[in-house]
């Protein structure tokens, strides 16, 4: 199908992965700021000969996060779930893509698309409500445009109606098709259309 997204999006537990981050500069620190920002207690490791002064004051808040002040070797592989490039040498970055296949291990490329099995989407969250936005790495400045755009519109109270709607759940009787009716007659009010 032509001009559709394929892509099948989920959720990690990054607290429960080990992720390391290949660089230690300026797309170093968008990656794990995004991580940690969804997931304040994310295994990370970031290898790279140096880091940005920005990137080592913004993980003091992060003591967890273990960096490793050398160039990249095929060991730092080992005992990885995921793998993420950031620095400015293609070479190297389809180097460690290889290798990442070869141990099974999913690999995102910042900003070379056919280098990556996952894209990091751009991030709405209110409470318990999350949202990712994809563009299947066409543009991710458009992705931050809805970002901002979904931010606006969705109520800062949106907590309340998902906690209330929680106990609502948990509370009603009956087969699953008969919840589901009910639960879906509770949240048609809740998106207004124009």
């Amino acid at each position: 199908m032509e001009g559709q997204n394929k892509l099948f999006p989920v959720f990690l537990k990054l607290e429960q992965l080990d992720v390391l981050v290949v660089g230690g500069g300026n797309v170093a620190l968008e990656k794990v700021s995004a991580m940690l920002k969804n997931s304040p207690e994310a295994r990370i490791s970031i290898v790279a000969p140096f880091f940005r002064d920005e990137i080592l004051a913004y993980l003091k808040a992060y003591p967890h996060v273990k960096l490793i002040h050398r160039a990249f070797e095929e060991e730092d592989l080992e005992n990885r779930d995921l793998v993420i490039c950031t620095t400015d040498q293609y070479e190297l970055h389809v180097e460690i893509k290889a290798l990442a296949q070869k141990r099974h291990l999913l690999c995102n490329v910042a900003d070379t698309p056919l280098l990556c099995d996952f894209y990091l989407g751009s991030i709405v969250q209110k409470g318990d409500l999350k949202i990712a936005i994809s563009t299947n790495g066409k543009s991710p400045t458009l992705a931050k445009r809805i970002r901002a755009f979904l931010e606006e519109v969705i109520p800062e109270d949106i907590q309340t109606s998902l906690d209330s709607l929680e106990t609502l759940r948990k509370d009603l009787k009956g087969d699953f098709e008969s919840k589901i009716k009910a639960l879906n007659e509770l949240t048609k009010g809740l998106i207004f259309k124009k």
